[in-house]
């Protein structure tokens, strides 16, 4: 791909500004552009006019046809690990990648993906390089963090700030490689 001359960055510029202007608020002066070369400032505003105009829509809906499983409690466990196998691969081809999941079994695990994940509404931004990471750790479960994921400084600065003492660290009952978002990536 050949660089863009000085002058189609600069088009480039108002035409993103342009097309941004009517989603424009006071959260984007927050940002500092100053700091960046012409060509990261128009990748940073394409991304916001990517963000603003993505349409929202359950996850299930980002593939086609939609993904529909089937009720976990008509699956042996065979089947279920069979299946979530396969889901987290489809995730995955639509850049969603599951963290902290190793305290799930493999039927909880999937339970979880048809009852929380599939039909979450979150925003499709097509051709574009992020990942959403969805955490399959429950945002009030500090116990289940500190015992399984929590480093040893997180779990002592939590130990300081709640004056309690952290449960004691074990690993993680069902261990998985969970595919990840590449390295090169931002």
């Amino acid at each position: 791909m050949p660089m863009e001359s000085e002058v189609e960055l600069l088009l480039r510029n108002a035409q993103l500004r342009d097309e941004l202007e009517p989603y424009l608020d006071e959260a984007v002066d927050l940002v500092s552009i100053r700091h960046m070369s012409l060509a990261e400032e128009n990748e940073f505003l394409a991304s916001i006019l990517a963000w603003e105009r993505a349409p929202t829509l359950p996850i299930s809906q980002w593939f086609e046809p939609e993904l529909k499983l089937p009720k976990p409690e008509s699956l042996t466990d065979i089947e279920v690990s069979r299946l979530l196998w396969q889901t987290i691969h489809q995730l995955y081809s639509q850049r969603i990648v599951l963290a902290l999941t190793d305290h799930l079994s493999d039927r909880q695990l999937y339970c979880l993906i048809v009852r929380d994940i599939l039909p979450a509404y979150e925003k499709r931004i097509a051709e574009h390089r992020n990942f959403l990471h969805w955490h399959c750790l429950q945002d009030n479960d500090m116990e289940g963090w500190l015992k399984y994921y929590a480093t040893d400084s997180e779990r002592d600065q939590w130990e300081d700030e709640s004056g309690l003492e952290a449960p004691d660290k074990q690993s993680p009952p069902y261990p998985r490689q969970m595919p990840r978002k590449p390295s090169n990536l931002n």
